[in-house]
């Protein structure tokens, strides 16, 4: 475990397949203080104690419709706010699970998208380790970059690059077993009986998007639509590129910038 010198806000980019899933785990193993805050699972958490706002998410959701951004956003301000981490210098924090009678939700979480320019001031944030964070599922593109800008800085983003053959290889290989979630690849994790779940001798299967047209396109979708929140990071002078073949390429090199960024040096 390696202690940090000051907060660590960042956000990991990287095509689906690249392994954004295991470098933050293993950057929370490594650094305790670093947290996981992942927009779905307060999405899923606020639809599932139903907050004011985890109602009109789910009703959105049912619809057919997306969740606004502005709703994501506000569930992420008040994760912030709860934690301390942030806090709303001039208007009294509109929390998700108020009981108010008559507030229209959205209309209190459209109030948060105000240009960044304007809000530089309205939000301080605390910069102690301990309030050091991995953002997961948000932003996604330029845009809601610039929302969060306004609340407050990230300090780092990680561009995760893993040639795409090599993904579609990797996702090509892989084996699950449904019941438990267990996957397995038969390229660098097979499993001890081929075609059996290691547990419970199961037979395992192959999820019905792990085709390699749909990731050919997933792939392409991605590159298109992430350059321009690159680019936005990287005029903010926070973005670094990691390139490897695989996790274990790409953890060592990882460890290495941030600690060189975020870790406590000797005097």
């Amino acid at each position: 475990m390696v202690p940090l010198s000051r907060a660590a806000r960042i956000i990991l980019v990287g095509a689906p397949g690249v392994g954004k899933g295991t470098q933050t785990e293993r950057l929370i193993k490594r650094h305790p203080e670093l947290s996981s805050i992942s927009s779905g699972d307060l999405l899923r958490k606020n639809v599932r104690e139903r907050t004011p706002l985890g109602i009109q998410a789910e009703a959105k959701m049912q619809a057919g419709a997306l969740v606004p951004d502005t709703m994501i956003l506000r569930l992420i301000v008040n994760e912030l706010t709860t934690r301390g981490w942030i806090q709303d210098n001039n208007l009294r924090p509109y929390s998700v699970y108020s009981s108010s009678v008559g507030m229209d939700v959205e209309d209190t979480v459209d109030s948060v998208l105000i240009p960044s320019g304007l809000r530089t001031s309205m939000y301080s944030y605390s910069d102690k380790p301990s309030a050091s964070f991995i953002l997961d599922g948000f932003p996604r593109t330029a845009a809601q970059a610039l929302q969060l800008d306004a609340i407050l800085p990230i300090n780092m983003v990680v561009s995760l690059q893993t040639p795409s053959e090599i993904i579609i290889e990797r996702i090509c290989n892989r084996w699950v077993h449904a019941p438990s979630g267990r996957v397995y690849n038969t390229t660098f994790n097979p499993p001890k009986v081929e075609g059996k779940d290691d547990v419970t001798g199961e037979p395992l299967t192959r999820r019905a998007d792990d085709d390699p047209e749909v990731w050919k396109a997933r792939l392409r979708t991605f590159n298109e639509t992430n350059q321009s929140l690159l680019e936005h990071y990287d005029k903010h002078g926070v973005l670094w590129t990691v390139v490897g073949n695989s996790s274990d390429e790409i953890t060592p090199q990882l460890f290495d910038e941030f600690g060189k960024r975020f870790g406590v040096t000797d005097n």
